[in-house]
């Protein structure tokens, strides 16, 4: 793997001889993603002091850009709006994704989520300045599999003005998503984005909620010069920050954890952290918490690990330009494992890049586009490969799988021109923004008709008309006989509810057409640092290394490289930074109905 001549340990003498600041605290937490924050948030609860060490020049990583949404089953929140599933069923679901990889080590950790995600989702709730909403109609993916759920198995964060922060936490606090918002403003998935695209159906309702949203974003972007409107990752990370702060945690920014610092007994007891004035020894009594995002900016490592990138470059992250394996380099040399047994060493997502001024160029993730009706998937072949409304992992899975060895990983989601003005494709929005913008900059492709958009893309014309014709003949029906589309709840929910006979379907016939360049990408890592039930990390023997922890994306995926729905990286990384907060302060009682927890 690669590495660099960085001592990432030091013993605690070498560390005292570095003529450095010392300071004490309980726990020190190396990343502000949402791993590390609700470790920082539970330990401080429990009363200890803690230091959140982050290393960009502002906090929250790649959950500040990520939905938000957290797959978290069974929490009393579900039950208080009639869903009460028995855990059984949750387990079933898994072990029907994973299959042979749900072994008896991947079972006691997902059985630990299990356990404690009930718990650790009625503590923020109740305890702290986070609020949840309920995902009532999110479903699972596989809707197909034993066990799958069709609602109330996820929690994202309740919408928040900023104005709750004060200036100093908001200055800490990482912006909107740009690719991903409307000129800056987050938009919500769920009730607020679907009222939002009734706008471009020119219905009034939409335009009123546009109106109502769009308008306050102006004057806070002229009066404040920032979005003041937090919703998704943003929401999650600000509650998650200012729960913290409510409860004495000292976040600071621009502080790389460089270096571990190991007792002469073996003991994890501090770090060598940086700053912008020179580094400082802090000393942490009852532990370190590893949460530094994964590493998916790690061009090396990518080329090891993931597929079909010969260079590592072949591939475009939606994470922070940050997360290059800082965890991983320090766990590695404290004795850890480097856990790349995976299905899937990252959370794939097809990601197009868009033109920005200065040669440079955003990362957009196609999430919402794929499953409308009246829009395709296809390689250069002019042939569909995936059943493009099910979910981001499926589709560059399907990529993968589908091209040739030799030829580059690519395809082209594809939309008639009613698809594009009434729902989108990829960055370009719809009514009433017009696509002259997409189309100056090449991020947009346009034929009158199918060959020539073909032609213009370097599809093969033929196969590209063909696979277009023998698709409206069967979308006409509601019918998907090559990849079965709109056959579970889930595609459903993704397509038009007033699209009949099937919401995901719809033939692509009202010219011009219009496509856009899909390449393969990722949310952030599932390979990563070994670790136990309560978040330890442990050695190539499976004990845990005393005084280390670890959460996020840093944390080995318990789901073992796949995909089963929507937030399962951000309810492991909550739940799992939950128990290492719990276990570093010696909780035995859970906070939000005093049960006892398993020893």
């Amino acid at each position: 793997m690669t590495q660099t001549a960085t001592p990432y340990l030091l013993s605690e003498d070498d560390a005292l001889a570095l003529d450095v600041p010392v300071e004490d605290v309980d726990v020190l937490v190396a990343g502000s993603g949402a791993g590390g924050l609700a470790a920082a948030v539970t330990a401080a609860y429990h009363g200890l002091s803690v230091l959140v060490a982050e290393k960009a020049p502002a906090c929250g990583g790649a959950t500040s850009w990520s939905g938000g949404w957290a797959w978290t089953p069974g929490t009393a929140l579900a039950r208080a709006e009639g869903v009460d599933e028995d855990r059984e069923q949750f387990r079933a679901y898994l072990r029907a994704v994973l299959g042979d990889r749900y072994t008896e080590a991947a079972g006691e950790k997902i059985d630990a989520f299990l356990e404690a995600v009930p718990h650790m989702v009625g503590f923020f709730h109740t305890k702290t300045f986070m609020r949840f909403v309920t995902g009532a109609k999110i479903n699972d993916i596989y809707g197909d599999l034993p066990g799958a759920g069709t609602g109330n198995r996820s929690v994202g964060p309740a919408p928040v003005h900023a104005k709750e922060f004060g200036p100093a936490l908001l200055k800490k606090m990482r912006r909107q998503y740009y690719p991903t918002s409307f000129f800056g403003m987050g938009i919500m998935a769920g009730q607020d984005l679907s009222t939002f695209l009734k706008a471009s159906k020119l219905k009034p309702e939409g335009w009123i909620h546009s109106v109502k949203r769009v308008v306050p974003h102006v004057l806070d972007m002229v009066t404040r010069g920032r979005s003041m409107h937090l919703v998704n990752g943003t929401a999650l990370t600000g509650r998650l920050m200012k729960s913290a702060d409510d409860l004495g945690v000292d976040i600071q920014v621009n502080a790389p954890v460089q270096v571990l610092v190991r007792s002469a007994e073996g003991r994890i007891t501090g770090a060598i952290v940086g700053s912008p004035d020179g580094g400082r020894y802090v000393r942490a009594q009852r532990g370190v918490v590893l949460a530094t995002g994964g590493f998916p900016q790690d061009v090396g490592r990518r080329r090891d690990v993931f597929p079909r990138t010969p260079t590592g470059n072949e591939h475009w992250t939606l994470a922070p330009e940050e997360t290059t394996g800082d965890g991983l380099d320090l766990a590695l040399a404290a004795g850890g494992v480097f856990d790349a047994d995976m299905e899937a060493p990252a959370a794939w997502c097809p990601v197009s890049l868009v033109p920005y001024p200065g040669n440079r160029h955003g990362v957009f993730p196609h999430i919402m586009d794929r499953a409308k009706p009246g829009s395709i998937g296809v390689r250069r072949d002019g042939r569909r490969f995936v059943n493009e409304a099910n979910g981001y992992y499926d589709y560059v899975d399907g990529m993968l799988a589908a091209t040739p060895e030799g030829e580059p990983v690519e395809s082209w989601q594809i939309a008639d021109s009613t698809a594009i003005r009434r729902y989108s494709l990829g960055f370009a929005k719809p009514i009433p923004m017009p696509l002259t913008p997409y189309l100056k900059t090449g991020y947009l492709v346009k034929g009158e008709t199918i060959e020539e958009l073909a032609e213009k893309c370097g599809i093969d014309p033929a196969g590209l008309t063909r696979t277009v014709a023998e698709f409206n003949e069967n979308a006409r029906r509601g019918e998907d006989p090559e990849f079965a589309r709109g056959a579970t709840a889930f595609n459903r929910y993704g397509g038009d509810p007033e699209v009949g006979p099937n919401p995901s379907l719809a033939p692509l016939e009202k010219g011009p057409f219009y496509a856009v360049h899909v390449r393969p990408g990722s949310f952030g890592t599932f390979a990563g640092i070994a670790a136990d039930t309560q978040a330890r990390v442990v050695d190539a023997g499976g004990a845990p290394i005393q005084g280390l922890y670890t959460a996020g994306n840093d944390h080995a995926s318990i789901m073992r490289g796949f995909y089963p729905a929507g937030g399962i990286n951000l309810g492991p990384a909550l739940t799992f930074g939950y128990l290492a907060g719990r276990d570093l302060a010696g909780a035995t009682v859970y906070e939000d109905d005093g049960t006892q927890a398993p020893a």
